[in-house]
């Protein structure tokens, strides 16, 4: 084992260059790092040990392609005691760890260094307990979220949290970045989900919070600081999660809409008529419509023409199959005689109520195939949609010209993904150079009207600069007070999000 370390401390040596913010202090020597190397690796064992450089590549790699880290290894500890051990360890040696989950962010949130180590929670993927009558699921952080969901219905229960990487995010992942999804509207962010949390620490030491109450006011929530926190605090191992009855129906349809306002009358009026049970009100321009039937197979448009704007709605409730059709039907034929709708198309099968979401879901990958884009997690109040569209659209096009905006998201809940593809014909890496002045245009913005610059995908690496911008500086240090309290040795993915 003494050989092995030692070359991969020569390695995590020779790539230090490259690395995304590395702390390991160079006093500690070879020697010294080949002995904690050791030490973690008799923790996890073979199994739980990776430090091949094809086989990390999956881990080291950020998705959008913004990011390339490096690690020492890929350590995967398959119990909450495991991973104590492992963080006692890392933290005696000031040895930073990167905790990742589905590695699906978007942000850059779970990079590694060249002289860190990334945690990954993958083998620690057991169901503890499902109490259906309290309506309460207790998972370990590495479940896959779509497992989560098909537990809970086989339960006879609903978890409603729902991503487009739902297949492969893990939930510790989602909770330690606070994530969205296209049901937040009706029941809430991953933070609104979680009862309860088991967290390690950085010391080592475990937190068992794994509360199934609803109600429990006995001094400050802890829950509450941890989730969101991107790793930076501690490590969520687990996690209790609230359920929701299964709804017997589901009604889903697409909707044609002529103006932005109109849009926000409809999805007032189904609110209204349904008793509050709109699940998801997804918002789509022409343009991000148009690039997902161009480009991704099996989309398709219900309508001859694209209008300027489609809403995609869904209300689920009640207790038998099509009960809610009668409500939905008369509630859109009222937006249709009030001019609030240009047309609807309403899923008569839940195939078609699939295509009708693939069509929203494939608006990110189709992008990609009209060259360079520029990102914007967004969020507004819901009342203030309009204006910002209308106002961010006319600023970036006259700052870029010929740059084609692409706005789409969660309407429901104000999160607009305000994405700008590059001209046509444009090179792509000078469209891109665009990046941070596009960023200001949009974010400056959004602050005017009261809003967030990050609404669902958290800060990272790539947001850290923002976070000062616009986060009140007494927040800002709050924030790092916490850190120092929680983290004194900053081993905990270091360089993100503070």
């Amino acid at each position: 084992m003494g050989q092995h370390c030692a070359g991969m401390a020569k390695r995590a040596r020779a790539r230090r260059a490259d690395a995304v913010g590395a702390i390991m202090p160079s006093a500690m020597n070879d020697q010294r790092f080949e002995s904690v190397l050791a030490e973690l690796r008799a923790v996890v064992g073979p199994a739980g040990w990776i430090d091949d450089p094809a086989a990390m590549a999956p881990y080291v790699e950020e998705q959008r392609g913004r990011y390339r880290g490096a690690a020492v290894a890929v350590i995967a500890p398959a119990s909450t005691d495991e991973v104590s051990r492992v963080l006692a360890h890392c933290n005696a040696a000031r040895l930073g760890v990167v905790p990742q989950g589905g590695n699906t962010g978007l942000c850059g949130g779970a990079v590694a260094g060249a002289d860190q180590v990334i945690l990954s929670l993958r083998r620690m993927n057991r169901i503890r307990a499902l109490d259906a009558r309290n309506r309460t699921l207790t998972a370990e952080a590495g479940c896959i979220l779509a497992e989560l969901q098909r537990a809970a219905a086989e339960a006879g229960r609903l978890f409603p949290l729902s991503l487009a990487a739902e297949g492969s995010c893990q939930i510790g992942g989602n909770l330690a970045t606070n994530a969205g999804g296209t049901n937040a509207l009706r029941y809430g962010v991953a933070r609104d989900l979680a009862l309860g949390l088991e967290v390690v620490l950085a010391d080592g030491t475990v937190w068992n919070g794994l509360s199934t109450l609803k109600k429990d006011n006995t001094g400050y929530d802890l829950r509450d600081l941890f989730v969101g926190s991107e790793g930076t605090l501690g490590v969520i191992t687990a996690a209790t999660l609230r359920l929701f009855p299964q709804p017997g129906d589901v009604q889903t349809a697409l909707l044609a809409v002529g103006d932005i306002d109109d849009a926000l009358a409809v999805l007032d009026r189904l609110q209204q008529a349904s008793d509050g049970r709109v699940n998801a009100c997804e918002l789509m321009s022409d343009r991000s419509v148009a690039f997902a039937t161009r480009h991704v197979a099996g989309c398709r448009a219900p309508f001859a023409t694209l209008p300027p704007w489609m809403l995609l709605v869904e209300v689920s409730g009640g207790r038998t199959v099509d009960e809610l059709r009668p409500l939905f039907e008369a509630t859109l034929a009222e937006a249709l005689e009030a001019g609030e709708l240009l047309d609807a198309a309403l899923a008569e099968s839940q195939a078609q109520a699939q295509a009708f979401w693939r069509l929203r879901e494939s608006i990110p990958e189709a992008q990609k195939h009209e060259g360079g884009s520029i990102k914007h997690d967004v969020s507004v109040p819901v009342s203030a949609v309009p204006e910002f569209l209308r106002r961010a659209g006319a600023a970036v096009e006259s700052a870029l010209p010929g740059a084609r905006v692409c706005p789409f998201g969660h309407l429901g809940d104000g999160n607009i993904h305000f994405n700008v593809s590059q001209p046509q014909g444009a090179d792509r890496e000078t469209f891109l150079g665009e990046w941070e002045r596009c960023n200001r245009i949009v974010h400056d913005i959004v602050a005017e009207l009261g809003g967030s610059f990050s609404a669902e995908h958290g800060i990272g690496r790539l947001k850290r600069g923002e976070l000062l911008r616009y986060k009140p500086a007494v927040a800002v240090e709050a924030m790092r007070r916490i850190k120092q309290a929680l983290d004194p040795n900053g081993i905990l993915n270091p360089g993100a999000l503070l």
